[in-house]
């Protein structure tokens, strides 16, 4: 296989292929600085999916390695997210209790990462973009909701048997309940590390806050031994980088975390894309999402042999890997080893770590996912609109339904539904021509013509299909008797299907039937040639201008108010 054919498949060779050595700087600083804050929230993402914190570590290790190596961005960093762990632990939320708990978590990451590579095989990267943006922004609050009232009850240091197989909801009540079991020292280290971490973000946003905030309050655990105070600690982690371990596979297992594999990946996907776009629209590069599904693909499945979490892209670590000056895949792959090193040399110090402070970085980080300001536009465009609807339905089912794949389906379901209903309706304008000064004709929209005019011209726009031919045959039905001569400005319709060829016949023959006419401007080659091979042209039934504006007949110069190029419209005798 060529160099060229090689780069193709493992992006990573063509990045290095124009590496400059001033670039190695840059990247490095990055990356040093995306570990640090990428320890603490691996190890509290964690906890979010309800397993031991190295394994966070784990795949913060493995993810942004691979993930770096094959996909398409250059500054995307994968890893352990905020909102994939919470599917995680709603997937996993039955079988953590059993003995091969693991088995299945590390077979569920197996089976994310080969729906994705299949997803990017088959070219698949233009799907996402059903995935309405509105369903995400649901899903995310909804998540962010269901993250910070999960870490309640450890924030509190009320301790709850079997926590990670309990629902939020069914968390909350049982805090709800127990309030007088508040541990006062470990709400004292949480309150602790949530002022440090809003304190470092007003002082400087570049700030480690979440690091800063679980080292300070070790100090505080060290001197006054605060464990025999009832505060739960993280406890040991082993110095040992990821070790391999054989997947396991059987029909039943498979059969357990399918349906939550399958959700895991869709909204891992969304998230990678979604970030890799945003930093692109700033460095101009060009993102293949069919190679990106890939590489988030080999990320998971190859982390499934070293015990890894399913992963995606990282909102927080991307924008800080992005914004410290990284240039290339290199700045995440370096991010991956130092997160290595760090649990190869400083693991033994991670054990007096307290899960109040964990949990209070996610509460933050909770609140955070919300994103206030989108929400506002969403919901300022109408209470009732697709938009809104899609979001607030996609928000309660994250928040109410037991299972956090069932609210990924029902959103993207509707999301289907509500697409369409809107393309149902074709876009039709109505403008009436007025009379002007030296032959000019402004043009006034109108929603109907209540009264019988010379002449109308009706701008359709978009692609006119079957789905939208019933409406546009409505429409037009409700103009035959308002004008004697009607002219179809045709100039934003890009394709023409059979039916809706079907519904502008029966509006030209029901206009001649009534004794006018119908003209056609502004038509483009794929719609003229289509036009020409129907009846309608062939039967004189409609006229159609040569050229894009003008019409044939006497012709007036009419210009619709606010456009910059005149429109020739053709007066109807």
């Amino acid at each position: 296989m060529s160099g060229l054919a090689l780069s193709k498949y493992i992006p990573l060779l063509a990045t290095l292929k124009g590496y400059k050595k001033e670039y190695f700087g840059k990247d490095l600083v990055a990356a040093l600085t995306v570990a640090v804050v990428g320890v603490p929230q691996s190890m509290a993402y964690a906890l979010i999916a309800g397993v031991n914190p190295v394994y966070g570590l784990y795949t913060s290790i493995v993810g942004s390695i691979l993930g770096s190596a094959f996909g398409s961005s250059q500054q995307l960093v994968t890893g352990p997210t905020n909102a994939i762990c919470l599917l995680v632990a709603g997937a996993m939320r039955n079988y953590l209790g059993l003995t091969n708990a693991y088995q299945l978590l590390f077979l569920m990451t197996f089976l994310v990462g080969a729906i994705q590579i299949v997803c990017g095989v088959v070219k698949l990267g233009k799907a996402v973009n059903f995935v309405s943006h509105t369903v995400i922004v649901g899903f995310t609050a909804g998540a962010g909701v269901l993250i910070a009232l999960g870490q309640i009850n450890t924030f509190l240091g009320i301790s709850i048997k079997n926590s990670a197989q309990m629902a939020t909801m069914d968390k909350l009540y049982y805090v709800a309940t127990h309030l007088p079991s508040t541990n006062i020292y470990a709400l004292g280290l949480g309150l602790m590390t949530v002022a440090i971490l809003l304190i470092c973000k007003r002082v400087n946003k570049n700030l480690p806050g979440a690091l800063i905030g679980i080292i300070v309050p070790i100090f505080f655990v060290v001197m006054f031994s605060l464990q025999r105070q009832g505060v739960s600690l993280v406890g040991h982690i082993a110095s040992s980088l990821p070790p391999f371990t054989m997947v396991r596979f059987s029909p039943g297992a498979v059969s357990h975390v399918f349906s939550g594999a399958v959700a895991i990946a869709i909204i891992g996907l969304v998230e990678a894309i979604s970030i890799s776009k945003a930093i692109a629209s700033n460095t101009r590069q060009k993102i293949d999402a069919s190679q990106e599904f890939i590489g988030q693909g080999i990320a998971n499945l190859v982390a499934s042999f070293f015990q890894c979490l399913p992963s995606s892209g990282s909102f927080t670590r991307s924008a800080i890997n992005y914004s410290n000056g990284a240039v290339s895949k290199v700045s995440g792959m370096l991010s991956g080893v130092t997160v290595a090193l760090v649990l190869l040399f400083f693991a033994p110090y991670a054990k007096f770590i307290p899960n109040p402070c964990l949990a209070g970085v996610i509460i933050l980080t909770g609140y955070s996912l919300i994103d206030k300001k989108e929400v506002k536009k969403i919901a300022k465009a109408g209470r009732w609109s697709s938009d809104a609807i899609a979001m607030w339905v996609t928000f309660a089912a994250t928040v109410l339904m037991p299972n956090l794949d069932y609210a990924i389906y029902s959103g993207i379901a509707l999301s289907f539904i509500l697409y369409l209903k809107d393309t149902d309706k074709a876009s039709v304008k109505v403008f009436i021509p007025m009379q002007g000064r030296e032959g000019d004709i402004p043009l006034r929209e109108v929603k109907t013509a209540k009264e019988r005019v010379e002449v109308l011209l009706v701008e359709l726009s978009g692609n006119l299909y079957f789905v939208s031919a019933s409406d546009l045959e409505e429409k037009l039905d409700g103009l035959v008797d308002r004008a004697k001569g009607f002219i179809l400005r045709m100039n934003e319709v890009n394709d023409i299907d059979a039916t809706s060829l079907n519904a502008l016949e029966v509006f030209a023959r029901n206009v001649a039937a009534a004794g006018g006419t119908v003209v056609m401007s502004g038509l483009k080659p794929p719609v003229e040639s289509q036009l020409k091979r129907s009846t309608l042209v062939a039967a004189g039934q409609i006229k159609v201008a040569a050229g894009e504006t003008d019409v044939p007949g006497p012709l007036t110069r009419a210009k619709q108010e606010g456009e910059k190029t005149a429109v020739s419209v053709a007066i109807l005798r």
